[in-house]
């Protein structure tokens, strides 16, 4: 007796490229520039450039980091259509737009390296955010204070919009030790100005 199976197709994955470029455009205003990179094995990510803005903050936003769900490492099989999704922006005074490979290559980590990029974490370059920058990593912020979260249609999770905060060598092992809380306490306690270029460590101890 032959058996009859019936398989129901999921959910199609959609791309929301376009919808998270329209969001970051409400948000920001027009970009005032643009540039892609494409990695080998990796989707195109491509970083968007706005402002300044009256205070002279360029924010740079990455785009196509959440075309697809950023999959669990140990999962046996990544779901297309479920599962986070985020972008990163950075924000910093005057601008420098030789950040924006690099910010490129912290946008592919979770296609490269099979991260879940999480508030809290850290992303290290191994060198200069930027062309003679002091600052080698990032740590991840909260979402929704910059720029709203963006709902996708169900089942999709919605797209996550985290700024990432420079850090120098000294206060990425510091929050290494300390953990990131501990850190952000440090530069609330200093009124430290993350967006400016030219600051140094804050004092840790």
């Amino acid at each position: 007796m032959q058996r009859m199976f019936d398989f129901t197709p999921g959910p199609e994955p959609v791309d929301p490229t376009p919808q998270v470029e329209a969001h970051l455009t409400t948000a920001f205003g027009d970009p005032s520039g643009r540039a892609g990179v494409t990695f080998v094995g990796t989707d195109r990510i491509e970083v968007l450039r706005f402002g300044p803005d009256g205070a002279g903050v360029v924010r740079y936003a990455t785009l196509g980091m959440a075309r697809a769900p950023m999959a669990d490492p140990g999962a046996a099989l990544a779901d297309p259509v479920q599962g986070p999704r985020a972008e990163l922006i950075l924000s910093v005074r005057g601008g420098h737009d030789s950040v924006l490979r690099p910010l490129a290559v912290l946008a592919s980590t979770p296609q490269v390296e099979g991260l879940v990029i999480t508030p809290g974490a850290s992303l290290d370059l191994g060198g200069p955010l930027w062309e003679g920058a002091a600052f080698h990593a990032v740590l991840v912020a909260e979402s929704g204070g910059l720029v709203p979260d963006l709902p996708l249609t169900a089942p999709a999770d919605p797209v996550h919009f985290f700024p990432v905060l420079p850090m120098t060598p000294a206060e990425a092992a510091w929050k290494r030790a300390q953990g990131a809380e501990a850190l952000q306490e440090q530069w609330l306690r200093h009124g430290t100005d993350l967006r400016d270029p030219t600051r140094r460590a804050v004092p840790l101890g």
